[in-house]
């Protein structure tokens, strides 16, 4: 964090356990859960987000994984997104996500 901001980087498509679903869908779902716990964690949360940066191992996954990306970030404004094609993702890992946020620095009306 620096000067109100998170920098997020690498949130890949990789559960608790270790696991990496199949399906670019369920590899959206997991990267955006994984970035959204860096978020909450550094004061932040999906709704900070100011830009977002997505690796893909194969651009024409681009529309699985556009829906996949905006049924998940449903309800929030979605923030300027870049989307990139990379080769070399290890593993099963199809995606990735870099993301710039803000800390949220709301103040609840019975605080002040």
């Amino acid at each position: 964090m620096f000067a109100g901001t998170i920098w997020a980087c690498g949130q890949i498509p990789t559960t608790a356990d270790g696991q990496t679903p199949a399906a670019i869908g369920d590899q959206v779902k997991v990267a955006l859960d994984n970035l959204e716990a860096t978020l909450l964690a550094s004061g932040g949360g999906l709704h900070t987000l100011l830009k977002t940066t997505v690796y893909l191992a194969d651009l024409s996954e681009f529309d699985e994984y556009n829906a996949a990306y905006l049924d998940r970030l449903e309800g929030i404004p979605l923030p300027p997104r870049t989307t990139v094609e990379v080769a070399r993702f290890r593993g099963s890992k199809r995606i990735e996500i870099d993301a710039v946020a803000a800390v949220d620095q709301r103040i609840d009306k019975h605080e002040a």
